[in-house]
């Protein structure tokens, strides 16, 4: 009998986040949203350390997350305005991660967050991809893919024009509206951390509401320009309260310059 041999295309390697495109093309829809992200990163960023001491997580701004393959690519995205995904090295292979690219890394984001510069319709679309398949020029539901495919653990939509905040928490493969407690904030229990609203300024923003950080007993976690007004503030006490004591001691008679 004789041998009949066929030749089978082999599909190519799943690219990763070198093959793919990282933006497409869109630019930033509000001038809060640069500072916004800033600070949710430099806050945190001592609680992550200490989650992680070696160094095993990525935080992503504006990044798009692949989840299935498309063309063009980008289709295949969704990018969230932040988002932190534990237990993944912050560079692969010595470079720059471009995007993050799911069915490479397995791994969901903990958190993901919208910065809505409307009132949040884009940010809670729950169009599947079947029916957006179905439709010509239709889109599949960021809130639909956040929740149905990559399963992030947590979900949150600030609308910037209104000062709304609304945070998701899946449940049994499905996201639930989370009430905020007592002191207004919703806590993110994996992180040790409350996410909520705070009313002041930053860099050279005027002062107005800010997604911000606390920790489980309520207290804000401060960013770099904080800490260091705070080292400053303390550093100055501490003067003070130098002086005085060496003013007593003089007036006692006691030279406090005498060793």
């Amino acid at each position: 009998m004789s041998e009949i041999r066929a030749d089978i295309a082999i599909p190519p390697q799943f690219p990763d986040h070198t093959q793919l495109p990282e933006s497409d093309g869109t630019f930033v829809k509000n001038f809060q949203e640069h500072p916004q992200t800033v600070i949710l990163t430099d806050s945190i960023t001592q609680v992550l350390q200490r989650l992680h001491p070696d160094g095993q997580y990525c935080i992503g701004q504006d990044c798009g997350i692949y989840w299935r393959e498309t063309e063009p690519p980008e289709k295949g995205a969704a990018a969230p305005d932040w988002f932190y995904v534990p237990g993944v090295p912050p560079r692969l292979d010595g470079k720059n991660r471009r995007s993050y690219v799911l069915w490479r890394e397995y791994i969901p984001p903990l958190i993901a967050i919208e910065l809505a510069s409307g009132n949040g319709d884009e940010e809670r679309d729950v169009t599947p991809l079947p029916l957006a398949g179905s439709r010509e020029g239709a889109k599949v539901g960021k809130f639909w893919v956040y929740e149905r495919i990559i399963r992030i653990p947590y979900y949150a939509i600030y609308e910037i024009s209104n000062d709304k905040l609304e945070v998701y928490h899946l449940v049994d493969f499905s996201y639930h509206k989370m009430q905020p407690n007592e002191r207004g904030h919703y806590p993110i229990t994996p992180l040790g951390v409350e996410l909520g609203l705070w009313q002041g300024s930053y860099l050279n923003n005027p002062e107005q509401f800010w997604l911000r950080w606390w920790d489980l007993e309520g207290n804000l976690l401060l960013n770099g320009q904080e800490q260091a007004e705070l080292q400053r503030q303390r550093a100055e006490q501490a003067e003070r309260k130098a002086a005085q004591l060496a003013e007593r001691l003089r007036a006692m008679g006691i030279d406090p310059d005498v060793e």
